[in-house]
């Protein structure tokens, strides 16, 4: 049976699926060689010294940033969206963070340690992640400036990010060397990467917004109410 899809689709022989194959194909190395170019671009970005002290509580009690590295030389910092009182964390954070888990190991082995971090107190913290079922480490900044200093908070909104530091192993001394946000944390959503490949994509062109879709993990099923959601303002964000 053919579907209204497939009648809307282009179909051709195998000889002219090859040669429009072998098309894209260019295009799709000349994107990871500029890939490769922006990720080496990146690292030659000048460093700025940490000077504030940060203080976090986690699961290990009471840390500061340099703490967290927890012997290796770099970190990264998931800026997650939980700030204190909310019922419980981004739906769209909590999309990316379902890839933490089984990335830990594997950064360890390349000298990187990853966390999270977000405004709520531990206790709200640890009560969303044991629902989602997470392992990964997650600290709070609750009466710190570390969320507003990283551009993810401010008096009237909440925002994703990702900031990486480095650790001079001589003298301690921190430094951070990047963050990015919105559409700059997507190549971490594994689940995109793949629907990437599907013959619909993203399949978001009718939605709302992009993310409109995403749930947690846990409401998808048998919910005939959706998770409000948090980051609306996101795509508007580079």
């Amino acid at each position: 049976m053919t579907s209204a899809t497939e009648l809307s689709h282009a179909v051709v022989s195998s000889e002219q699926w090859l040669a429009a194959r072998k098309t894209l194909l260019l295009k799709e190395k000349e994107l990871t060689r500029q890939r490769d170019e922006v990720s080496r671009l990146r690292r030659e970005l000048p460093w700025e010294k940490v000077e504030k002290r940060y203080v976090f509580e986690g699961p290990d009690g009471k840390e500061t940033l340099s703490d967290l590295f927890d012997g290796r030389s770099q970190l990264l910092v998931y800026h997650f969206m939980l700030a204190p009182g909310w019922a419980e964390g981004c739906k769209c954070c909590s999309f990316l963070a379902d890839h933490f888990d089984a990335s830990i190991v594997h950064l360890a082995q390349r000298d990187v340690t990853l966390v999270a971090s977000s405004r709520a107190p531990l206790a709200e913290i640890d009560a969303f992640q044991k629902r989602m079922g997470w392992r990964f480490k997650w600290v709070s900044s609750f009466g710190s400036d570390f969320n507003f200093d990283y551009q993810v908070s401010s008096p009237q909104d909440e925002a994703p990010g990702l900031s990486a530091f480095y650790k001079d192993e001589t003298d301690g001394e921190v430094f951070h060397t990047y963050s990015t946000y919105a559409r700059g944390l997507d190549i971490l959503i594994g689940a995109y990467n793949f629907l990437d490949f599907a013959p619909k994509g993203r399949d978001e062109d009718g939605l709302p917004w992009g993310m409109a879709w995403v749930r947690h993990h846990d409401r998808y099923e048998g919910q005939a109410k959706a998770a409000a959601t948090c980051c609306h303002k996101e795509e508007a964000r580079l």
